[in-house]
């Protein structure tokens, strides 16, 4: 992104420091003039700080062309965060609280500088393996029972969560249409890189010596955000895995696929709507 030339980035991550770290990194690889790179603070696994991050850039930012949907956990354990498991509230339900919330931000950029702005949301391949039993709950019900620590499949949870961004892109973009709003929403993956993401799952010396020889380098793996975060229209509501729009797999495909995903939309919006009234209109 600072290579192609953005006027300003801002970092927000959970870990302050590590994130000036990463911006001390990207001025000295790139050199940077230092006020391009913020870090500011933002800790997905709660409802109020999503909520903060984005009332400070409403209120802070003169525009925001693009939002990157980019932070993931990956983890065998299940912990409960805010009323969901941890990954399910990192991973989508904060996600899409973000991507709700600045919407109308995009929206506000794209019709004052005739533009267009973008949501684009890290996802992964890993969706397609989703069996996601949980889709078989009775109606209203899938949330709850991917939030019932005796039945979690913990082992498939990342893949769920995955399977549950590329339903809620979907989503959104049939909401908020971009000839209309300006905003395109996409979501990308990046394949295997090498990361944090696994730290609670990859503990062995093989291992880690494995996903060193396997794994992308993470600036590799970014090449796809930065492609998605400048594709054309024709990316809307699409999933671009190695910068190629791909049609999805596995359970988001035909009438079967469709129905699942209306199910849990609405399952999804009656949560972003307890946390903040209205935030999913996009109209």
């Amino acid at each position: 992104m600072v290579r192609r030339g953005a006027s300003q980035i801002i970092l927000a991550c959970r870990n302050v420091e590590k994130a000036k770290a990463a911006a001390r990194d990207i001025q000295a690889t790139t050199s940077c003039s230092a006020d391009i790179l913020q870090v500011w603070h933002l800790d997905m696994s709660s409802y109020a700080s999503v909520q903060a991050f984005c009332d400070k850039v409403k209120s802070e930012l003169p525009r925001l062309d693009v939002l990157l949907g980019n932070a993931g956990l990956g983890t065998r354990g299940f912990r409960m965060t805010e009323d969901n498991e941890e990954m399910i509230t990192t991973n989508v339900v904060s996600t899409f609280l973000l991507g709700f919330l600045l919407h109308p931000k995009l929206r506000e950029t794209a019709k004052k500088y005739s533009t267009q702005t973008y949501f684009t949301v890290t996802t992964s391949e890993l969706y397609e393996y989703a069996k996601f039993e949980e889709g078989k709950a009775r109606t209203g019900k899938i949330f709850a029972t991917l939030n019932d620590r005796n039945t979690a499949n913990m082992s498939e949870r990342y893949d769920v969560s995955k399977l549950l961004q590329v339903f809620i892109i979907k989503q959104m973009a049939i909401l908020s249409p971009c000839d209309s709003s300006g905003v395109i929403i996409n979501g990308v993956a990046p394949g295997f890189c090498r990361s944090e993401l696994t730290r609670d799952i990859d503990s062995s010396l093989i291992a880690r010596f494995i996903l060193r020889v396997l794994c992308r380098r993470p600036e590799v793996g970014a090449r796809t955000l930065t492609n998605g975060a400048s594709a054309g229209t024709e990316s809307h509501g699409q999933y671009v895995p190695d910068c190629k729009i791909t049609p999805t797999k596995g359970l988001t495909k035909g009438s079967t696929g469709a129905e699942l995903q209306r199910r849990v939309w609405e399952e999804l919006e009656q949560k972003l709507e307890a946390i903040r009234p209205g935030v999913t209109s996009l109209s």
